[in-house]
């Protein structure tokens, strides 16, 4: 029996399944890849404000701290306290998005909706929340925590 005819077409088929693998790679490597709610609110955010930067899974670098980003359809916010570390402003807005706050200076801001606050910065401490303006709306002494609106707040100075 002479296998050299067998030979010569199973190179073809072989080099033919080799191509079609190839392309099917290519293929699944060219398709985009979907990102999560999570991830298009953080880029969202991101693309809104470009001295910001992602640092975590939900958390973005902003200038004074940070911000985490709650995932969509998670559990709503709290009026409740929030916790903050020492030495911190931290603000949570009505859509659960937390601002944290170390770094003094002037920092604008977009909470939206009604919300929380912990100002555990060192006593005696003024945070202050300006309007669109420059003008200030309110101010708060550390320590202590409460609630507040913060569809007009455009800026924070934490200490």
């Amino acid at each position: 029996m002479n296998l050299a005819p067998r030979k010569v077409l199973a190179a073809p088929a072989a080099a033919v399944a080799l191509v079609a693998g190839q392309a099917a790679v290519t293929t699944a490597a060219a398709a985009p890849a979907q990102k999560s709610p999570l991830q298009q609110r953080i880029d969202s955010y991101v693309a809104e404000h470009p001295e910001s930067r992602q640092i975590g899974t939900d958390k973005v670098k902003i200038p004074g701290g940070t911000l985490t980003v709650p995932a969509p359809g998670s559990t709503p916010p709290s009026t409740n306290a929030i916790s903050c570390g020492s030495g911190w402003l931290c603000i949570q807005d009505g859509r659960g998005y937390r601002y944290d706050y170390y770094t003094c200076g002037y920092y604008s801001f977009s909470g939206i909706g009604d919300g929380v606050f912990n100002n555990n910065q060192t006593s005696g401490t003024r945070a202050r929340f300006y309007n669109s303006d420059g003008s200030e709306r309110w101010s708060h002494v550390a320590k202590g925590s409460g609630t507040a609106s913060w569809t007009p707040v455009f800026g924070v100075r934490p200490c």
